[in-house]
């Protein structure tokens, strides 16, 4: 369904929940919060089902959001989730219960809802939930907050090749609503702590890079996390780490999760499709930026994705 579609759909509906991804970002947060509460500006209620993931680098835009233990919706929207496997645990329920709107930006977006509003050429999220708020009125500060984060996180603070004029729109109209975006900028853009700044120097020693200096695979390990006491928040967008090498043209960070498990991401800038690198894997995404799981060790890893990114190459 259109986004006008969308938020008449929504304004038909009350006691709603609101669910984000496992890992969450600042997409989902923001679009999390941002519907919310342009939602309960319409009266509604409406919570964010709680995310175990969310690091401390967002949890302070969930504050006053979160579902209460006991909430029972009526109403189940899922925002920038493309696919099953990106539910929290607590919220693979909906699955079998039902989404009963599911609005996202992802080519790779499986259809789970019962309606959907996917459009695949928003770079993030955000922008597509900043054009259902506006159909019931002035965006608010409060939604504006949440938005712009959704999308200034989502493309890198405007840098990725993601970002469209569009995109530049939207920003400029949620920042006309008089919100603090210098902070949003500082906090998510300028702002490092010193355990990152050392897992970085770390992922530079470990980085290898192929096929002449176009593709450049960087790791981030179990024991990196460990010799550094360094948490979730410290490897924040990690992924954008590696494509910024000179020459590098595809870049894949792996995350060891667990023993036996890792997460990729691809990041490309010359043509080659991350989302069709990792639907070979089992994952998806946006033909720029991907992701998929793969079961074994970060050498696995490396071999299973470098067989795919020449795979694709190759046609």
């Amino acid at each position: 369904m259109t986004y006008t579609e969308a938020a008449e759909l929504l304004r038909r509906q009350d006691d709603i929940l609101i669910l984000t991804h496992r890992r969450p970002d600042g997409d989902t947060i923001g679009c999390g919060v941002g519907l919310c509460a342009a939602l309960r500006e319409l009266g509604k209620t409406a919570w964010l089902l709680p995310n175990a993931d969310a690091t401390s680098l967002f949890t302070p835009y969930l504050e006053g959001y979160l579902a209460p233990d006991g909430f029972s919706p009526a109403f189940v929207v899922s925002v920038d989730i493309a696919g099953r496997g990106l539910f929290p645990e607590n919220a693979r329920c909906w699955l079998d219960k039902g989404v009963d709107l599911a609005i996202d930006h992802h080519p790779s977006n499986e259809g789970f809802g019962r309606e959907n509003c996917v459009d695949p050429g928003r770079a993030a999220c955000g922008e597509l939930i900043y054009d259902i708020v506006r159909q019931w009125g002035p965006v608010s500060p409060a939604a504006a907050l949440a938005l712009y984060l959704a999308v200034s996180t989502d493309t890198g603070c405007f840098l990725y090749s993601n970002t469209t004029s569009g995109t530049h729109r939207v920003a400029a109209a949620l920042m006309d609503t008089g919100i603090d975006y210098r902070s949003v900028n500082k906090r998510h853009f300028r702002t490092k702590s010193f355990k990152r700044l050392q897992l970085e120097s770390m992922i530079t020693e470990g980085m290898e890079l192929f096929d002449n200096g176009t593709i450049a695979i960087a790791a981030v390990t179990l024991e990196m996390m460990r010799a550094l006491d360094a948490h979730e928040e410290d490897a924040e967008d990690i992924a954008a780490f590696a494509g910024q090498v000179e020459g590098v043209e595809t870049a894949v960070t792996i995350r060891e999760l667990r023993p036996g498990e890792c997460k990729l991401s691809v990041r490309t800038a010359a043509g080659l499709n991350a989302s069709a690198v990792c639907a070979l894997l089992g994952g998806g995404g946006h033909a720029a930026a991907a992701g998929c799981s793969v079961m074994g060790s970060v050498s696995d890893a490396k071999t299973a994705i470098l067989d795919a990114i020449h795979q694709i190459q190759q046609g």
